[in-house]
């Protein structure tokens, strides 16, 4: 298997470079100081020339290295392609000005795919903003199905896991079917309206389980949606280890599909989808996979309290698409 993971410097990418274990060649990229993993696996990397990065990953790893900084190597014959490097806010940024920034990146990245790789890839955004980012690659790699590229909601979807676990004084492992809707920012919407949970050996609804309903529509929403920003004002950094885990919980099930009546989130095409959300945004669903392909969960009930928080978060959706894509043509 053929891995690329391509990032800029960050906490986010050494700690997914320690957990990633699924396949005998690993590909990755990074700009700064080489990972500290140990695992025995096949990497080809992009060092920044002040660094020996081949020497030092070599001694790391005890394997074969390829260090190289040509996009036709890097991305050749991929198998999974995550990308984790994006164009961080900047203090008096418009968003305007972040979106078209990372616009240029992710195009660059998409047309790099379509160029090179499988094209039965599965592509991964992680960098933010990463609907509308997953989305300007998908728009570059024409030839690629769409339906092969995802952007992560998985940290959300196990930040609203803990939250619910912390409240009954269960594990997260307890807790199954939480629900992350729409975009990866402050607008998500966290929904356990179909959420269960096992306590004393059997399972029931997270609502009939904590009775606590005005802190499920309110605090633990709340909570969930301002989760990183409350990372990065603790730590003076954002999630590194648990963004980490999110990534390769997500690699992990698009590879070897979801378990029997589990579904987890997953940012992917809105097209044709029976919940009323917009054709053509990159926006969060329930799904399972099977044999490496998601398919939306149907059927779910959605009462109004859900349906206004959906659209609210498909609007901010469609907005970033319009404004990132004034940009995409001339990028």
């Amino acid at each position: 298997m053929r891995w690329r993971v391509r990032q800029n410097p960050g906490n986010i990418n050494y700690s997914s470079q320690r957990a990633l274990r699924l396949g005998d060649e690993h590909f990755l990229s990074s700009r700064a100081r080489p990972p500290q993993v140990s695992s025995a696996v096949k990497v080809t990397w992009f060092p920044d020339a002040r660094f020996a990065g081949a020497e030092i990953v070599r001694a790391l790893l005890n394997h074969d290295v390829i260090a190289t900084d040509k996009e036709d190597v890097a991305f050749k014959d991929l198998d999974v392609a995550i990308l984790v490097g994006s164009m961080p806010r900047r203090d008096g940024m418009e968003r305007k000005d972040l979106l078209k920034a990372n616009v240029k990146i992710f195009k660059c990245q998409g047309a790099a795919l379509e160029k090179y790789a499988k094209k039965s890839v599965k592509v991964i955004v992680v960098g933010n903003p990463a609907n509308t980012n997953c989305l300007t690659a998908a728009k570059s790699a024409p030839s690629i199905p769409k339906e092969n590229f995802s952007c992560l909601t998985r940290l959300d979807h196990n930040r609203a896991k803990a939250q619910i676990a912390l409240k009954l004084g269960v594990t997260s492992d307890d807790v199954k079917n939480v629900i992350i809707w729409g975009n990866h920012s402050s607008t998500q919407y966290p929904d356990v309206s179909h959420a269960k949970v096992k306590l004393q050996g059997k399972e029931v609804g997270v609502y009939d389980a904590l009775k606590d309903d005005s802190w499920l529509k309110g605090e633990f929403i709340t909570t969930v949606q301002q989760r990183g920003a409350a990372v990065i004002k603790a730590r003076k950094l954002s999630s590194a280890m648990s963004a980490a885990k999110a990534i390769c919980d997500h690699v992990r099930d698009i590879w070897f599909g979801t378990p029997e009546g589990e579904f987890v989130s997953m940012g992917i095409i809105s097209d044709g989808n029976s919940y009323g959300v917009p054709d053509d945004l990159l926006y969060s669903f329930p799904v399972t996979i099977k044999n490496k392909t998601w398919k939306i969960v149907e059927g779910l009930t959605i009462n109004d309290f859900s349906r206004e928080k959906m659209d609210l978060t498909a609007k901010e959706l469609a907005e970033e698409k319009e404004t990132a894509f004034e940009f995409l043509s001339s990028a």
